[in-house]
């Protein structure tokens, strides 16, 4: 699962099948040749994630529209998740936003970026995911309720756990596909011949309890696109 995991993976053979997971854009990461003929001994599930960037930071301007600054939290050693900064950067200009950029390498970097954002407080933040922000999601999502700090996921699960809103595809539905794959290609398909899939659709997660909490009433326009307000 994710880029660096899968990156890994292939560097360590070209025999050995791998089905990666959620690495972000596997074409422009380099993961494979081409989504449609990915080659080698490699295929999987990936997603649009650079492109969804834009539609995620549009989404929490149209929740905050008084936004000027935003801070974005992104593992700056994994290529996926620069990738999907770089878009939110140049989203950001379009949508007369600020950036605060928080490039971080391990938690003890999470902590000073949180830091700084009590002293300088954005008013929004949007957190790009992997396994580094996502073993540390409890400590950021306490960080953005106690300092009262709307903010944007990339998946529904911090949206569960208490975070503001989240768009993107199901993890569950990701998986189940992974599966698949694994299964033709102990039946016997060439991981290279099996096109890398991307999710059909994209869900939109609202939080109203944290919605009202963080004293921020939500559009009723976003409300009606949601596809789970969770009450």
């Amino acid at each position: 699962m994710g880029a660096p995991a899968a990156d890994a993976a292939k560097k360590a053979t070209s025999t050995i099948p791998i089905v990666f997971f959620a690495p972000g854009d596997a074409a422009d990461t380099g993961l494979v040749t081409s989504l449609a003929r990915p080659g080698g001994n490699i295929t999987g599930i990936s997603d649009p994630a650079t492109e969804l960037s834009a539609k995620r930071l549009e989404l929490l301007k149209e929740a905050v529209p008084n936004a000027t600054r935003v801070a974005v939290i992104w593992d700056v050693t994994d290529r996926a998740m620069t990738l999907r900064y770089g878009e939110v950067e140049r989203a950001a200009r379009f949508l007369h936003l600020t950036v605060q950029p928080f490039g971080v390498r391990q938690t003890e970097d999470i902590d000073a970026a949180l830091s700084t954002m009590t002293r300088e407080r954005p008013d929004v933040v949007f957190l790009v995911s992997n396994a580094l922000t996502n073993i540390n999601r409890k400590r950021i999502l306490d960080f953005v309720a106690t300092q009262h700090i709307p903010a944007m996921y990339e998946f529904g699960l911090y949206v569960q756990d208490g975070g503001l809103m989240s768009y993107g595809p199901n993890f569950d539905e990701m998986w189940r596909r992974a599966a698949i794959y694994v299964d033709r290609i102990f039946k016997g398909a060439k991981p290279g011949e099996l096109a890398v899939e991307q999710p059909t659709r994209y869900y939109l997660l609202v939080n109203l309890k944290t919605a009202r909490a963080l004293d921020l009433p939500i559009p009723q326009s976003l409300l009606l696109r949601a596809d789970e307000v969770i009450e």
